[in-house]
């Protein structure tokens, strides 16, 4: 007997409807066919096991399993529940009348118990889009599933939950959640704030310069100075998530298994500050069943890179080109993954080995050339990608003791969102830029103009200060932002001080 069940196969943050056929017929042997990967291949053992320990039989004889579309390949243990139900059903001991509106998806416990699967909410997704009712799925990936409003999510512990549901005998647990009192209750929930921070108002100006322009980070100064504390409190002052924002990001953790059961819609933007010991593959993604790296999971958040000169080479030239295109792709032999990276840079480094170079207090012992070469370790291409170069000072004791409390996060964030405001309607009509940020080198010509008196600070600085050209940009950027956070149409002189202020690392002889 021949019966069809349905599944999903997920290819970086997008999923693709699956045919489950199962076909019992006389004779002996399990076979497997439609691209399956050896944890489909070995899935015969769970299900065989997992059919007799709920008290159902195993058919003794010929089984054929066939994934459709026969040409993408398949991956994971997720099938194993979609198959275990079409066993039954062709085996006679389950109704088939049902099983067309249902994606099923889980991996079986020996026991028949359910485990969580990755990537539930682009299945979901996708499952409203090809029309079925519903979804079953395991219980630790429903409320990720029920994010997606019109479909029903069904969830199950065991197996045994599932058989009488399709026989008709009861009812699974139907998963429901209010997407606009969950997005709108925590997207707050922070657990730091700028408010903690005491001293450091340039640090703290420059980070909110970044917030406003989507900019690119780079702190420098000695071990203790902060540099740390402020970065991981950047996120606070960015702009919420929209709904759709919240979704797409969402869907990356999905994939890479990175919620837990109590999660439906990520609601806060993420942070993600990997090791200086990871590796390319880690940090852009890839492997040889791909998966998102530290610059997807950080997608509309922040990537935050310690200690940067301690990185390889090779993991840091890696991230050139997705900071520019926003998006990276994993290419192998037969298939390729697009997986989204949109995310601000936020990086930390001490200024020499020894961490004391241009420290008002302690004295370095390194020799310029030990310094040189410490700050080359970061390559210029690099550094053109980087908007604000900030030196952090350690807090002196007056500013640490001092009983005034500090800005709270949530007053920066309003000034940030009105700069954000005036930069989407600037860009409306321009295709994928949303901030200053993100501008082209036509579009700053266009956009950023610059009066007389700014074109001769410009070249002053230019000249005096030893700036690189690459720097010329980056600056412009930088100075419309500040414009836009006062309010201002044209770009001013003070903005551009502003701005050419935090350009340290293009200043020539910067380090002897």
């Amino acid at each position: 007997m021949l019966v069809k069940t349905f599944s999903s196969a997920v290819h970086g943050i997008n999923a693709t409807t699956v045919t489950v056929e199962i076909l019992v017929c006389p004779g002996i042997h399990y076979h497997i066919v439609g691209l399956p990967d050896n944890a489909i291949k070995e899935s015969l053992h769970r299900i065989e096991s997992a059919i007799t320990a709920v008290g159902y039989r195993m058919p003794r004889q010929k089984i054929v399993v066939n994934l459709a579309p026969a040409n993408i390949r398949k991956g994971g243990s997720s099938y194993d529940l979609s198959i275990a139900i079409g066993v039954l059903a062709a085996s006679g001991q389950l109704r088939e009348a049902s099983l067309g509106e249902y994606l099923v998806l889980g991996e079986l416990s020996l026991d028949g118990d359910i485990q969580p699967i990755k990537g539930a909410l682009p299945i979901a997704l996708q499952a409203k889009q090809d029309g079925f009712k519903g979804i079953i799925l395991p219980l630790a990936n429903a409320r990720e599933a029920a994010a997606v409003q019109g479909l029903e999510v069904l969830a199950a512990k065991s197996l045994k939950d599932v058989i009488p549901f399709f026989n008709g005998i009861h009812q699974l647990q139907q998963i429901q959640i209010n997407i606009e009192h969950e997005f709108l209750h925590h997207i707050n929930n922070y657990d730091v704030d700028f408010a903690d921070v005491k001293g450091q108002e340039n640090i703290k100006r420059a980070l909110e310069i970044a917030a406003a322009g989507g900019h690119n980070v780079i702190l420098i100064g000695p071990p203790g100075a902060g540099k740390t504390m402020l970065a991981k409190r950047l996120p606070t002052i960015l702009p919420p998530l929209h709904l759709e924002e919240s979704l797409e990001t969402t869907k990356i953790h999905s994939v890479a298994g990175q919620l837990n059961a109590l999660s439906s819609l990520m609601t806060v933007r993420p942070f993600r500050a990997p090791h200086h010991t990871t590796s390319d593959v880690a940090l852009v993604g890839g492997g040889s069943s791909p998966q998102p790296g530290e610059i997807s999971l950080a997608h509309h958040g922040v990537l935050f890179l310690d200690e940067l000169p301690e990185f390889k080479r090779s993991v840091l030239e890696v991230m050139r080109q997705p900071l520019e295109s926003r998006s990276i792709t994993i290419s192998r032999a037969k298939f390729s993954v697009d997986y989204p990276a949109s995310f601000m840079l936020i990086a930390a480094m001490n200024p020499c080995p020894c961490g004391y170079y241009n420290h008002p207090e302690k004295e370095c012992i390194c020799g310029s050339t030990v310094v040189h070469r410490y700050l080359s370790r970061i390559s210029g291409p690099l550094l053109d990608r980087i908007d604000l170069h900030v030196e952090v000072t350690p807090v002196n004791f007056n500013e640490l003791s001092s009983v005034k409390s500090a800005e709270k996060s949530e007053i920066i964030r309003e000034r940030v969102i009105r700069a954000r405001t005036i930069q989407a309607k600037r860009f409306a009509n321009f295709l994928n830029i949303h901030n200053n940020a993100q501008m082209n080198t036509p579009t700053v010509r266009q956009i950023c103009h610059v009066s007389r008196s700014g074109q001769q600070l410009l070249r002053s600085a230019m000249e005096r200060l030893g700036l690189s050209a690459r720097a010329y940009d980056r600056i412009l950027k930088v100075a419309r932002t500040i414009a836009d956070m006062d309010g201002s149409e044209e770009i001013e002189t003070q903005h551009l001080a502003e701005a050419i202020h935090f350009r340290s690392l293009d200043r020539e002889n910067w380090a002897g």
